[in-house]
């Protein structure tokens, strides 16, 4: 970040470092979604509350965008502020056979895990491919291959009402893909996620390599290739989205731009140009054919953002 950028984000000034009219297409991993009337990188927890300053006193809601994994962004784009948290720390404190690693939030999740992973500290392996940032993996309690964010994180910082503030782990009350933060919307965010910290433990290199490769071939093997959210819907107890929704008769079914993937039905792929209408044309039509014909209500995984969503 610039170092002599305008500070004056509190008062009513729009603070040079807040941009308008933003592509958020290019920040989704979907690359849907209009533009963000304002917009903003920031890195520390200074910077974050000098943005939310501003938008309070404008009156503005806030979407903090992690990774752009996880969401469809309407057409429209987001009428207030979008503010991406950019620490991509990676501080680790041995302690003999352990490790206590703190993480920025802005750190990506599958980036950091590897990188851990290959340096022969166990215990985030399992998110190897997982998209997004660690701060969006902490929130939305990330997990695959037997691993998630509730069973790995020693602790996390939070930003609450401009103070820092240590939370351990069941302050998250933590369940399948969801924690306490969820219930906070754009217009009331709450607590932010800053940095978390996880516990490690010292193992055979060689044998982590081998546990890597194999979850990396795994995944690759089961994820479509082409611009997606990852998985659309949540598994409902005992079952698998994908394989309800194969069982439906709909993969490979197309409107618009976005297609339900082939390879896994719990995806759908941007095949070129697809919109935000397209893609929730498609997840309403599987979440009505899997409720038709097998009385399960699908919940989604993927975060509606802007318009009236």
């Amino acid at each position: 970040m610039d170092n002599q950028r305008n500070t004056t984000g509190i008062g009513n000034t729009r603070p040079d470092y807040i941009r308008t009219n933003e592509s958020l297409a290019r920040y989704s991993s979907w690359r849907i979604g209009g533009p963000a009337q304002y917009f903003t990188d920031v890195a520390t927890p200074v910077q974050l509350i000098e943005a939310l300053g501003w938008s309070k006193n404008q009156k503005l809601p806030i979407f903090i965008l992690g990774g752009g994994s996880n969401i469809l962004i309407h057409d429209s784009g987001f009428a207030g502020l979008v503010i991406r948290y950019r620490d991509l720390e990676v501080q680790i404190k041995e302690d003999g056979d352990t490790a206590y690693v703190r993480v920025g939030a802005g750190a990506p999740t599958a980036g950091t895990a590897r990188k851990l992973t290959r340096q022969g500290w166990a215990g985030l392996e399992w998110a190897e491919g997982i998209p997004g940032t660690i701060g969006g993996a902490v929130s939305g309690n990330s997990g695959c291959y037997g691993g998630d964010i509730a069973s790995s994180l020693s602790r996390a910082w939070l930003l609450v009402d401009n103070t820092i503030e240590e939370w351990p782990v069941d302050r998250f009350e933590y369940g399948y893909r969801t924690s306490v933060l969820k219930a906070h919307t754009c217009e009331s965010p709450g607590p932010i996620v800053v940095a978390a910290e996880f516990k490690l433990v010292r193992t055979d290199p060689w044998k982590l390599a081998i546990r890597l490769a194999a979850i990396s071939e795994e995944r690759r093997s089961k994820t479509p290739s082409g611009q997606s959210c990852g998985s659309v819907f949540k598994n409902p107890p005992g079952d698998s989205a994908g394989r309800l929704i194969e069982a439906t008769g709909l993969k490979e079914t197309r409107i618009g731009g976005a297609e339900i993937a082939q390879k896994h039905a719990n995806y759908i792929i941007n095949r070129g140009g697809a919109t935000y209408a397209d893609a929730l044309q498609l997840i309403n039509l599987a979440r009505e054919r899997v409720l038709a014909e097998f009385g399960i209500t699908l919940e989604l995984e993927v975060q509606l953002v802007g318009g009236k969503s």
